[in-house]
């Protein structure tokens, strides 16, 4: 086991890298902050090339996490839970339990410091799994007692946030207005994607797994490969995939006015985000708009408090973002400058 104690602010507080005793794979649990509260972030598994990848990977996501739980007014900090799969081994049945159990063991040895739920390559149910060893797991199913699957509170979030977007870009909150190019379709996406076709807007969807079409035909949009709904020439890119698609080379291509969606990190570095002001892309930072998901579980199962009243705080979103956008209009700075130096201060604040 390798354990890091660092001081806080931007640096980590606890670094954990041990050997699952019963998987014999990488668990990573990383702590960014505690100045605002109980850390905490989601279980990703993902494949990655070597165990130092996802170390990388748990290290960025959970300072982001505590920046987004900042901006979004949580009493919490941010944390990440990475389990470096070998490239082609995806598991399942009593080694996927067993990788949780080592999950659950290493989050119980911080006692009380991280609690964690679902990202990547986890749901509900494997929080319960995680819950067999440690009580710091959220997001369980309804069933036993959780909040459930968070995808579709994570896109009522994006959705409050587009409008937001749409009111500051355009002068109009109105959706049916407006064009948009939905990159990924699984939970959160998906979701999204039907909510605009409500909303009556015009779209156009992508994703790498060919079987989500039918989801596409259904809201009425235009289907295209990944590539080209990046480059789609429509009022509002929705990146709901991986991150990191926001970088040097892509967003010459873009052909969008503006972006906002839950996929998280989707810059491949700050300086990206100078890049897309320079275009006079108005990019919604994804700390702010992806938040819905978190904001809900915790405030049900980590809170107390009712599903209407965590709904009501999604629904926020949307004057956070609005505030955010403003300030960077006004200073003559990135939304991304903006929304970081909010959430730092808040960090800081918490600190004193």
């Amino acid at each position: 086991m390798v354990t890091a104690a660092v001081d806080s602010g931007s640096m980590h507080e606890h670094v954990v890298v041990r050997r699952g005793g019963r998987s014999g794979l990488p668990i990573i649990v990383a702590v960014h902050s505690t100045a605002l509260g109980q850390a905490i972030g989601g279980c990703r598994l993902a494949h990655y090339p070597h165990w130092r990848d996802g170390l990388t990977d748990a290290l960025r996501l959970s300072a982001a996490m505590s920046d987004k739980c900042a901006l979004a007014g949580l009493p919490n900090g941010g944390g990440k839970t990475v389990v470096a799969l070998p490239p082609g081994r995806t598991p399942d049945g009593s080694t996927r339990r067993a990788i949780l159990h080592d999950v659950g063991d290493v989050i119980a040895g911080l006692a009380g410091a991280y609690a964690t739920g679902p990202d990547v390559g986890t749901g509900p149910d494997d929080m319960l799994t995680i819950a067999d060893r440690t009580p710091y797991a959220f997001c369980r199913p309804v069933d036993a007692g959780g909040s459930g699957d968070s995808s579709a509170h994570t896109a009522a979030g994006v959705l409050a946030a587009l409008r937001a977007l749409c009111a500051e870009r355009f002068g109009s909150a109105d959706l049916s207005a407006r064009s948009f190019a939905v990159l990924g379709l699984g939970r959160v996406g998906g979701h999204v994607l039907r909510m605009l076709a409500g909303a009556g807007a015009t779209l156009v969807a992508g994703d790498v797994d060919d079987t989500r079409r039918p989801l596409a035909d259904a809201a009425g949009a235009t289907w295209v490969s990944p590539p080209d709904c990046l480059t789609a020439e429509v009022d509002v890119l929705v990146p709901a995939a991986l991150g990191g698609l926001l970088t040097a080379e892509s967003v010459p291509t873009l052909r969008c006015t503006a972006i906002a969606g839950p996929a998280n990190n989707q810059l491949d570095a700050l300086a990206t985000a100078d890049l897309l002001h320079q275009r006079g892309i108005l990019w919604a930072p994804d700390i702010v708009v992806s938040a819905g998901g978190i904001i809900h579980a915790t405030a049900v199962e980590l809170h107390g408090e009712t599903s209407e009243q965590a709904a009501v705080r999604v629904r926020g979103i949307a004057d956070t973002l609005t505030d955010v956008l403003r300030t960077a209009r006004a200073t003559g700075s990135t939304p991304a400058t903006a929304a970081r130096l909010r959430a730092r201060q808040r960090i800081r604040n918490g600190h004193r």
